[in-house]
């Protein structure tokens, strides 16, 4: 199965691709009825995960959880992709978070949707292990004044993993730094800290565990050169080669995902967000970061047909 198109593409248009942190019991459902609908079971072929059912049935615990969490978002951003190509909209550029990056190459065709099954499968089976091994988590901080990032460094077992804007930081760490973090934020700087309901400390050293599994993945796969521009998330780069984008993929495992810097590198002629399924974190996101004149994030298939991108 195939993202490729004939379309023009659109070079005000950025699509994004939710992290596995946007997906709810019965996200699928709003999407059931999508064309596409097929890419969830060429995806439980892959994976050998029934997809559709972690979609439509699972309840909050069992699709929250990494493995099955990673999958089913992958293949809903996925479907709801093949739902804007429909409507006649190729974005030029592709900006994923955490996850939603390998979700970004496939709809970009760097990965084809075998490829990103296999990674992702392995991805998250052995994130999950590493989580369970270093008993870590997360906690985003906001509402920094000055110096507040710099006073994070000195909680011993405590790292920045997501960089979402200005003065908005998820942390990742074992659990007694987490616990200093929490009692200890508004001495450091920041307003507010609120633990996240994630199942490890990713973008972090504590997933290291997973590196190997994870590597092994990448290098069976094969990466396309794409005129789809798609911005990394370690480094903010746009790479021409497609080759680069196994030792990216690689690092953003125990690297911060630099959404604030990925965001602000997109050239100033995108005007146009659009924020494929789950969820419409991203797009509250982006627009803290920078103006746009539009931005759409559908709650379903059929409001997506229906836009007016």
């Amino acid at each position: 199965m195939s993202f490729s198109s004939a379309l023009a593409f659109r070079d005000d248009v950025v699509a994004l691709f939710p992290g596995q942190g946007s997906i709810a019991h019965g996200a699928g459902a709003p999407w059931r009825d999508s064309p596409h609908w097929s890419v969830v079971a060429a995806v439980s072929d892959v994976s050998g995960v029934d997809v559709e059912r972690l979609l439509l049935e699972a309840d909050d615990d069992e699709i929250i959880r990494t493995d099955n969490a990673q999958l089913a978002t992958f293949a809903l951003s996925l479907v709801g992709f093949g739902d804007l190509l429909d409507l006649g909209v190729r974005p030029r550029y592709h900006l994923g978070h955490s996850l939603g990056e390998f979700s970004a190459l496939v709809a970009a065709g760097v990965l084809t949707l075998d490829d990103g099954a296999r990674v992702i499968t392995a991805r998250g089976r052995a994130m999950a292990r590493a989580a369970q091994r270093s008993d870590g988590s997360m906690v985003a901080v906001m509402g920094a004044s000055k110096g507040a990032r710099e006073a994070l460094a000195g909680i011993d077992g405590l790292w920045v993993a997501n960089v979402n804007g200005e003065g908005q930081i998820v942390t990742s760490g074992t659990r007694a730094a987490l616990d200093e973090l929490l009692a200890r934020h508004r001495e450091l700087g920041w307003r507010r800290a609120t633990p996240l309901a994630v199942g490890g400390a990713f973008h972090s050293p504590l997933m290291a565990d997973a590196q190997a599994d994870l590597d092994h993945a990448l290098a069976n796969a094969t990466y396309h050169d794409s005129e789809t521009r798609v911005i990394a998330n370690v480094d903010a780069s746009t790479p021409a080669d497609a080759r680069h984008w196994q030792t990216l993929l690689s690092r953003q495992l125990t690297s911060p995902v630099e959404f604030l810097d990925a965001c602000l590198a997109l050239p100033g002629h995108v005007s146009t967000t659009v924020e494929l399924p789950p969820g419409n974190v991203l797009t509250g996101l982006s627009k803290r970061i920078r103006t746009f004149d539009a931005q759409f994030a559908p709650s379903s298939s059929l409001e997506l047909r229906e836009s007016s991108i």
